[in-house]
């Protein structure tokens, strides 16, 4: 091991006092990379550059030298460094990593004896691949490591690995993956990871988190297996089959930049041996995988992340360093192995004395231009990982700088040459310092910084350029639902979401109208759509319930409003009141007609033989029950709704019983013609009057019981009719309601058998026969009245009431007093006292 490794693998060093080690990612080989055994047989094309992360190097030199430029941080000391490419190449980065721990120019791992730099600490990304060997190689000897960049969630930051995090430890940026998830409603994603630790934390933390929020996984895959290689067609397979074909539009990537490259290769390789182009989906990628040019390689993947979203970290621009990138060329970069790399892959030149270059290409002047370059390609501005590093340089040398300020060290200038790295530790944890742009910055109790995640939207280019566009940001400080801020107005999307907000569903919305129904055996996120039972309504989609209308509310025929009732009564507007309302009144005009007619021919004999008294009765009550019938009619108040049933109860049974008396006296009257009968004296207006009177009086009484027992009042009824509310007359009390309706059944009943049994009178008093066939026909109204009553609801009711009201006073009053009337006016010959005595009519 002793010997030097033949090679090739770039580095960039200066000498210092201090030195501090960088493993960085520039670039790696694509198929077949090669080994530790003989000649490298790694051609030019093999190797690809990321030309973007010549930045990060140049950010750790930037930050030595301002450093070593500022007398007030460690005077008298020069700070250098020993940066290795690390090529994502697993052996290649132990072989960097056993290098800081041994002599100059000798690859002697812990051989103490030689000319050996004073390591400060190691600056580093760390990989999914590499997060259980390298810390704890540089552990074991309590080297500072400092990690830019995470490609796995590392929850076992101890002081046993020695790391500090210059960034958070991605257990962060979970929950505002999960704000982001919860902010565009997908509610049907995938979870892709790098590594099963990645895997495994996220479905114990994570995974019932999102569940609780109803989100669920179509998908939930580690890729540890995945790589460029050319006989690696299994991992595409099962790439392509589970997740660029699965049915959620939005997936979640949690990996590192070397699998965002691998990421994109396995895309373009998946189009090239799939029978149909694969699903476009919407990617949510976690730090470290923004996009980024590879060199010889910039069509891989790049269409399919148009519209993707990254979260990266809020980087500030550096006073003097886009000037001292600009100052950077081959000429002026003494120890910069990564230089030439650059120049060649960024501009499409070769330099004359490369025996790997092209023939074709250009000749490398080195007087190219970085900032000519497009901004993908090389960044113009600071980027985060070079913010990151920046301020990792500084936070090693401030927690230097303070011990070489104690008391102890000054005195003694020998300590500090032979100081220890655990010593630094213990002042590192706790350094707190404003870097050059005056933000504070300081470890927490976890060695963890914790700045503000910025979001990002990415934008491609038809000729594959691309751009990393700000459209919000996450504080991981902030604990409520506000911590996400973002403006989706000025996204872009996926083409084949059309350019529109992507949705991420299991299973299509359930409508309004309908609601969910959970498949058996299938994740919450994925059921049936089943319409809403009769009376239940959703008004919003995927309702997981139905709910029922507010009582003075109905749904529509779609189940998906609810719709205010309409009151219903039986009005004067509507075409059945005005018919009812025009009948009684013409009812009641009737009525006064006949009662002027029998006014006018009182002294007749057919008016004298009808009993005047009895007749002029009837007939008012006839016609104010033909007026009472009006007060069924509008809108219940509580006047009306105490008057109609009473007034009714009591002028009817006044007909009826006036109705009963003309009945008994007639009986009565030819009883009284027979030899020795005593009923004579019985005859005369007395005993009618007491009829109609006790008939009256008990039916008040009933009335009036019912009046303070329990009197009728408005009311409203909004269960009986589904679209309708009624209003009405409740009539409080059934039994009373029933009690004066069975009372004038009770009297028409007895009118008409007392009639009935009466009909082998003689002709001159035919008056019994009429008054049978009007109490049938009062008869036959009221009994069809009850079933009729309580099967109908809303204004019906009232208007069967009305009607019967009618029916059965045009009833009597047409076979009572037609024929009078018709023998009045047409046949006056009749109307004469001889023909009394005969059979004429």
């Amino acid at each position: 091991m002793s010997k030097k490794l033949d090679i090739w693998q770039t580095w960039y060093y200066q000498p210092g006092d201090f030195i501090y080690g960088g493993i960085l990612y520039q670039s790696t080989f694509l198929y077949k990379p090669p080994s530790f055994r003989g000649k490298s047989s790694a051609s030019i094309q093999d190797n690809t550059v990321v030309t973007e992360n010549y930045q990060h190097a140049l950010a750790l030199a930037f930050a030595v030298n301002e450093i070593n430029e500022n007398p007030q941080l460690l005077p008298n000391i020069t700070l250098g460094f020993n940066i290795y490419g690390s090529l994502l190449v697993t052996m290649w980065i132990y072989h960097a990593t056993l290098q800081f721990i041994s002599p100059k120019n000798s690859f002697t791992p812990n051989y103490k004896c030689g000319n050996r730099d004073h390591l400060l600490a190691v600056i580093e990304e760390l990989t999914s691949r590499l997060l259980d060997e390298i810390p704890y190689i540089l552990g074991m000897y309590k080297i500072p490591q400092l990690v830019y960049c995470y490609g796995t969630v590392n929850t076992e930051i101890t002081s046993t690995f020695s790391l500090y995090d210059m960034v958070p430890k991605g257990i962060q940026q979970y929950r505002g993956i999960f704000l982001l998830v919860q902010h565009f409603n997908w509610r049907w994603i995938g979870f892709l990871a790098a590594d099963t630790r990645t895997l495994n934390w996220f479905s114990q933390n994570m995974l019932p988190e999102f569940s609780r929020s109803g989100i669920c996984f179509a998908v939930i895959e580690s890729l540890t297996n995945l790589d460029y290689e050319a006989g690696n067609m299994n991992g595409i397979v099962k790439m392509y089959n589970t997740v660029l074909n699965s049915n959620a539009n939005v997936l979640i990537f949690s990996g590192d930049s070397h699998r965002m490259t691998i990421l994109r290769w396995t895309i373009t390789t998946a189009m090239k041996v799939a029978t149909e182009r694969p699903k476009g989906k919407l990617w949510i990628l976690t730090i470290g995988m923004e996009l980024k040019h590879i060199s010889g390689q910039t069509t891989w993947g790049v269409q399919d992340f148009h519209g993707s979203i990254s979260f990266s970290l809020r980087a500030e621009e550096l006073l003097g360093f886009q000037q001292f990138l600009w100052r950077r060329n081959p000429s002026n970069a003494p120890g910069d192995g990564f230089i030439k790399d650059l120049w060649t892959h960024a501009f499409g030149c070769t330099f004359q004395d490369s025996v790997e270059g092209d023939e074709s290409q250009d000749v490398c002047t080195g007087e190219e231009k970085l900032e000519s370059l497009l901004n993908h390609i090389f960044p113009k501005s600071t980027t985060w990982e070079s913010y990151s590093i920046y301020n990792a340089v500084y936070a090693v040398a401030h927690a230097l700088h303070d011990m070489y300020s104690s008391t102890l060290l000054r005195r003694n200038r020998r300590i500090l040459e032979n100081f220890t790295l655990w010593q630094l530790h213990q002042v590192l944890k706790s350094v707190r310092y404003n870097n050059s742009v005056r933000e504070k910055i300081f470890f927490d109790y976890s060695e963890e910084l914790l700045p503000r995640f910025d979001i990002i939207n990415w934008v491609t280019f038809p000729n594959h350029s691309f751009y990393g566009m700000k459209v919000g940001w996450m504080d991981p400080m902030d604990p409520t639902t506000q911590a996400l801020t973002i403006n989706k107005d000025v996204m872009v999307w996926h083409k084949w979401f059309n350019q529109t907000q992507p949705v991420s569903l299991c299973n299509a919305k359930c409508l309004p109208g309908y609601r969910k129904k959970k498949k058996e055996g299938e994740p919450s996120c994925c059921y049936d759509c089943i319409l809403c039972p009769q009376g239940g309504i959703s008004d919003k989609p995927d309702m997981a319930d139905c709910f029922k209308c507010h009582e003075d509310h109905y749904p529509n025929k779609d189940q998906n409003v609810c719709i205010p009732k309409t009151a219903t009564f039986l009005s004067y507007e509507e075409p059945l009141g005005i018919i009812l309302a025009t009948c009684a009144l013409l009812f009641s005009l009737i009525s006064a007609v006949i009662l002027g007619i029998f006014m006018k021919h009182q002294e007749t004999p057919i008016v004298k033989a009808n009993n005047w008294r009895l007749t002029y009765t009837l007939l008012i009550s006839l016609l104010l029950c033909f007026l009472c019938a009006l007060l069924f009619i509008g809108r219940p108040e509580k006047a009306t709704c105490l008057l109609r049933q009473i007034a009714f109860g009591i002028i009817f049974t006044m007909a009826v019983s006036t109705v009963l008396a003309k009945t008994l006296t007639v009986v009565l009257a030819f009883m009284a013609t027979q030899p020795g009968s005593k009923i004579r004296k019985w005859m005369g207006t007395k005993l009618t009057s007491s009829i109609v009177l006790s008939c009256c009086i008990i039916q008040a009484s009933i009335c009036l019981v019912w009046l303070e027992t329990s009197p009728p009042f408005p009311d409203t009824d909004m269960h009986s009719l589904p679209e309708q509310i009624i209003l009405q007359c409740n009539e409080s009390s059934p039994l009373m309601f029933f009690s004066v309706l069975s009372y004038m059944g009770f009297l028409g009943m007895a009118c008409f058998i007392l009639a009935f049994l009466a009909p082998k009178l003689p002709d001159s008093f035919n008056e019994t026969k009429f008054i049978t066939f009007s109490m049938l026909v009062f008869c036959s109204v009221w009994l069809t009245f009850l079933p009729t009553y309580m099967s109908t609801k809303g204004k019906y009711t009232a208007a069967v009431e009305v009607f019967s009201i009618l029916a059965s006073g045009a009833g009597l009053l047409a076979f009572i007093f037609v024929p009078k009337c018709y023998i009045i006016l047409w046949k006056p010959e009749l109307n004469k006292k001889e023909h009394f005595s005969r059979r004429k009519y």
